[in-house]
């Protein structure tokens, strides 16, 4: 009877041992409900966007292209006299994740959707677009960025861009009621954007729609001579997931 109590209580002290030095084990997560996370095919136009190796290579193309021409362009200037304007959105960030999410829910853009995915500040860069900016700079030239972002969101779009490596000398996004990018691109010209920026003369326009160029509109498409300067000081990304070529 003795031996037995002997052993009872050295087994239950080994066990005690043996539960204080084993690590303690979470629970395993339970597998996402594909309820939560319905899986709809991306729309060609987005899936293309995000996963093909020819969008990737028309971005660095362009920019390619863009820097090229910039020596030529750029001849006789002083430093800090010139500069470039870019477009934001799909032009040096992407915003497909937008896109895709958007789709995942079956629904399509609205301004509270944009307005919290522009605050997230996740937007990656468009293939190209840093080192092109990069090189601006290097070359003692100015970097505008014309947005059509509401004003509301300018602060966050000026993290994104610096999160990933843009460092723009301005950022102008949209004041209410001027959608036209004219206005600010001639602001930017005379000297009138910014206290600290002068008047710049102004060697590249580079964007993924018409509009991001001056006085150019869809009607472009039926006038040959309205697409001269493609190629030479203007330079377009592709982007086939929206833009004003959706409008008739």
């Amino acid at each position: 009877m003795r031996a037995r109590v002997v052993a009872i209580v050295w087994i239950t002290a080994l066990c005690s041992s043996a539960c204080a030095t084993s690590p303690q084990r979470t629970p395993a997560r339970p597998a996402p409900s594909s309820t939560l996370a319905p899986s709809r095919p991306l729309p060609k136009e987005i899936r293309w966007f995000r996963t093909s190796a020819e969008y990737r290579a028309l971005a660095v193309l362009v920019y390619r292209d863009a820097a090229d021409h910039l020596p030529a362009l750029t001849q006789g200037l002083a430093p800090q006299t010139w500069g470039v304007i870019l477009d934001a959105d799909e032009t040096i960030l992407d915003n497909s994740e937008y896109q895709r999410r958007r789709t995942l829910l079956d629904s399509g853009y609205t301004e509270a959707t944009w307005s919290a995915w522009v605050r997230e500040r996740a937007a990656v860069p468009i293939p190209g677009a840093v080192e092109f900016t990069k090189l601006v700079r290097s070359m003692r030239g100015r970097v505008a960025i014309v947005t059509n972002r509401a004003d509301s969101l300018c602060a966050p779009t000026r993290e994104n861009l610096q999160n990933i490596g843009v460092e723009a000398d301005i950022v102008l996004c949209q004041p209410p009621g001027e959608s036209d990018k004219n206005l600010r691109f001639q602001r930017i010209q005379s000297g009138a954007a910014a206290a600290s920026i002068p008047a710049l003369t102004i060697v590249e326009w580079l964007g993924d729609n018409i509009q991001d160029f001056p006085r150019l509109t869809q009607a472009a498409r039926s006038d040959s001579t309205a697409l001269a300067e493609f190629g030479r000081r203007y330079f377009v990304l592709p982007n086939p997931m929206y833009g004003s070529w959706e409008r008739p």
